[in-house]
C-alpha cells in the first residue's frame, strides 16, 4: 500500500512538471529617451503655462479673434515639438504669475520675464533666451530730455508697470514719490501720450512696437538703465528646465530663434499693425492662494 501511494506521488509530482507555465504579459517597448534630433523625448507630456495674452510682441489676442499670437507661442510650440510635448496655455495677470508658479499652480511661465536674483529665490529660471535693455520712451515733440540723466533733475514723472523690473528701475532713477505704477504697459504708454507721465521705462524689444505704432508720438531716448536677460520661470526643482534648456540651445545653434525674433522684434511685427487698441483686453488679476 504504501508502495503505490509513492508511485501516485510520484506520478503527480512529475506530472505537475511537464504542465508549462502561463506566458508571460507581453512587455511594451520602452519609450525612447530621446526624439530623433538627440533632444530629450516627454512622450507627449502636457506642460501647463501660464501666459498673460497682454503684451506685445510676446503674446497677445487680436479683437475679434480666439487664436493667441506672439513670440512666446511661436517659441514654446516649437520646444514642444522638438521635445514630444503638449503646451496647454492658461491665461493669468502678471502680478500673480511668478508667486503662482512658485506655489506650483502652473508647470512654467512665459511672459518675457527678466532673470533676476531676487525672483531666482523662489522660482527656478531658464537659460536667457534673448538679451534685453531697459530705455526711457518719451514723447516725441518733447525736447526737456536728451539723455537718460535729464530725468534725474527737477521733478519728472516716470512711468511704468508694477512689478516689474522696469518700475524698480524706475524708482532707482528718480524716487518712489516720482514713479508712477500702472497695472499694463499700454496704459503706461497712454498716460505719457497724454501728458500724465514724463517718460515711461520700458524693455527696448518691447518699446520698439509701441514706437512703430506711434511713430508720431513717442520716441526712445538714446541710452540704456541696465542690460538684462529674459527667461521662461518653473517651480523650484522643476524637471522641465533642463530639457527645455536642450531645446533653446538647439533652436539658437540652427537659426530658429533668430527667425523667430525677426518675426517678432522686427519690421514684419510693425507691418502687422497691432496695438494695444486692437487686442483683447489683459485678464482681470486673481488673487493668489
Amino acid at each position: 500500500m504504501l508502495k503505490r501511494l509513492s508511485s501516485l506521488a510520484a506520478i503527480a509530482l512529475l506530472s505537475s512538471a511537464c504542465v508549462a507555465p502561463p506566458p508571460a504579459a507581453p512587455t511594451a517597448p520602452a519609450a525612447p529617451a530621446q526624439t530623433e534630433s538627440g533632444l530629450p523625448n516627454l512622450n507627449g507630456r502636457e506642460i501647463v503655462i501660464a501666459i498673460e495674452n497682454a503684451y506685445i510682441p510676446f503674446n497677445f489676442v487680436p479683437v475679434g479673434s480666439n487664436e493667441p499670437q506672439g513670440w512666446d507661442y511661436d517659441t514654446i510650440n516649437e520646444i514642444c515639438r522638438r521635445l514630444n510635448c503638449k503646451p496647454v496655455f492658461r491665461q493669468l495677470a502678471w502680478d500673480n504669475t511668478i508667486a503662482a508658479v512658485a506655489a506650483g499652480q502652473f508647470d512654467m511661465a512665459a511672459n518675457g520675464i527678466t532673470i533676476t536674483e531676487e525672483r531666482a529665490k523662489v522660482v527656478d529660471f531658464s537659460e536667457g533666451y534673448i538679451a534685453v535693455d531697459q530705455r526711457i520712451m518719451v514723447r516725441k515733440d518733447d525736447d526737456r530730455f536728451k539723455s537718460i540723466e535729464d530725468f534725474k533733475k527737477g521733478s519728472f514723472k516716470l512711468g511704468s508697470q508694477k512689478g516689474t523690473t522696469n518700475y524698480d528701475e524706475a524708482v532707482r532713477l528718480v524716487g518712489e514719490s516720482r514713479t508712477v505704477g500702472f497695472d499694463a504697459f499700454d496704459l503706461a504708454v497712454q498716460a505719457l501720450i497724454a501728458g500724465d507721465v514724463d517718460g515711461v521705462v520700458i524693455d527696448d524689444v518691447a518699446g520698439v512696437g509701441y514706437v512703430g505704432v506711434n511713430a508720431d508720438k513717442i520716441k526712445l531716448l538714446e541710452g540704456r538703465l541696465v542690460g538684462q536677460q529674459l527667461g521662461f520661470i518653473f517651480p523650484k526643482g522643476s524637471d522641465l528646465v533642463a530639457p527645455i534648456n536642450a531645446a533653446l540651445r538647439a533652436m539658437k545653434a540652427d537659426g530658429t530663434l533668430a527667425k523667430i525674433n525677426a518675426k517678432w522684434f522686427g519690421p514684419e511685427f510693425q507691418k502687422m499693425g497691432i496695438t494695444y487698441e486692437n487686442i483683447q483686453p489683459a485678464p482681470t488679476p486673481i488673487p493668489t492662494p
